[in-house]
């Protein structure tokens, strides 16, 4: 059987059809690759698994410190203690709530903002462009900003928890690049028959940008339901807490939060350390947004099909 010469020397073309060998440095190159990145995957598995071991694990394993990937003698009483606590399910409502609305509310504006100035033809495009990239790099500070939310009421109100950002430049610029590569014979074409512009942007132009409107709707949910610097600024009521904030305080003092008001009394039972209580809190209020990850998971792999293959 001849050979067919290549670039490579190394590499022959075998029979009709089989694969071509690797050489010897393309497999070292694999094999460093999949080392180094079950290494990167389990330095982020790991402080997780351990978060959720302590929460199934008794009082004696935490406090031991014996506890690692896997829980030792696996007990619940610290996820009851936990959904049983009043405080820490009005948090949770309340992040849910600011959640759902707060990504809508921020995928809404930013289609807005997005829409036209992704249109070449727009009057002082570029003046708004630079408008929009400086609040990138430059800001009014903390107290400005403050008291502009108490002029404006907001202050204690689940207005101020979604409202300073309602708006990611970055994400809007991304939503923007994305329509600018949208057929413009589309837009052509349902203007000639009558539509008018927010009726080519709901008709149209939406249905097509499932893909980008999926992904950073996401990146909007992730940041609401991750955030706490807003509740801290802006709400004193306990009525508003977000989760965040309240798993901050919880850290910060886990003896306390858990006595306070004789809520939860961690002498009670001895099976329930603070520590494990504390697994628990973070556990509950890490899965909920985890679990929306797989039904967007089709729209992420066709975000990043888009414009790789044409014809």
């Amino acid at each position: 059987m001849a050979l067919v010469k290549t670039a490579n020397p190394v590499l022959k073309a075998g029979k009709a059809g089989s694969p071509i060998r690797e050489s010897a440095g393309e497999r070292v190159f694999n094999v460093c690759n999949y080392v180094f990145f079950a290494l990167l995957g389990a330095a982020t598995l790991f402080p997780f698994l351990n978060v959720i071991a302590k929460s199934f694990s008794s009082e004696a394993a935490v406090v031991s410190g014996i506890v690692t990937f896997y829980p030792i003698d696996f007990q619940v009483g610290t996820y009851e203690l936990v959904l049983g606590n009043k405080q820490f399910l009005n948090s949770f409502r309340i992040t849910i709530l600011v959640t759902v609305i707060g990504t809508f509310a921020s995928l809404f504006m930013t289609v807005l903002a997005a829409y036209p100035l992704s249109k070449p033809g727009l009057k002082f495009r570029k003046p708004l462009l630079l408008i929009y990239v400086f609040t990138m790099l430059f800001n009014g500070g903390i107290i400005p900003t403050y008291l502009v939310m108490r002029q404006l009421e907001l202050v204690n109100t689940i207005w101020a928890l979604f409202v300073p950002g309602l708006i990611n430049v970055f994400y809007m610029l991304i939503v923007k690049n994305f329509f600018e590569g949208l057929p413009e014979g589309l837009e052509e074409s349902a203007k000639l028959d009558g539509a008018s512009n927010l009726r080519v942007l709901f008709s149209i132009i939406l249905p097509l940008s499932k893909p980008v409107l999926a992904t950073i709707g996401l990146f909007y949910a992730v940041l609401l339901w991750n955030s706490y610097f807003n509740a801290m600024i802006y709400i004193t009521s306990s009525e508003l807490k977000t989760l965040q904030l309240y798993l901050k305080e919880l850290i910060a003092s886990t003896q306390e939060v858990l006595t306070t008001a004789g809520q939860i009394d961690v002498n009670r039972d001895l099976n329930q350390a603070p520590e494990a209580v504390r697994a628990a809190s973070i556990v509950t209020a890490t899965v909920p947004i985890l679990l929306v990850y797989p039904f967007l998971q089709k729209h992420f792999v066709k975000g990043v099909m888009v414009g790789s293959v044409k014809g």
